[in-house]
């Protein structure tokens, strides 16, 4: 059976595993679960890496610490990422400390939401989501 691609978001090793031993998935360098159905912190680089590698859709939450909005659709991202365990990974990208990610993405407000699959952008939303919303809106 192929393997699936998927970075390391702790330390950005691309890993192969077997799509039927997802939920077991381990990074063969650093030992972190590869999908677990949390959503994981990252900087701009393993953003980059895990979007251009990636065989699952790969969404990034743009926010920051002092954005209103960005504190009520947190919870809700976090329920969407565990309901969605095994189909994609979610991420969360603080642009106050990678502000270099507001240029790369061309983000021009927060929350703005982006879905990568393939190693492409195949979507993009600005503004808070509920959990029906963001489930809805990931690409499959």
């Amino acid at each position: 059976m192929a393997g699936l691609k998927l970075t390391c978001l702790s330390c950005a090793q691309v890993n192969r595993v077997p799509a039927d031993r997802l939920a077991a998935a381990k990074c063969a360098t650093c030992g972190a679960k590869l999908a677990d159905g949390k959503v994981t912190e990252v900087d701009l680089a393993t953003l980059q890496k895990a979007a251009r590698n990636d065989d699952l859709p790969l969404v990034a939450d743009f926010w920051a610490p002092w954005c209103g909005p960005c504190k009520m659709m947190a919870p809700q991202f976090a329920q969407a990422a565990g309901a969605l365990a095994y189909q994609a990974r979610l991420v969360k990208l603080n642009t106050e400390m990678q502000p270099k990610a507001n240029t790369t993405y061309g983000i021009r407000g927060i929350p703005t939401l982006i879905a990568f699959k393939g190693g492409k952008e195949v979507k993009r939303q600005a503004g808070a989501q509920q959990m029906a919303q963001i489930m809805a809106w990931v690409p499959e």
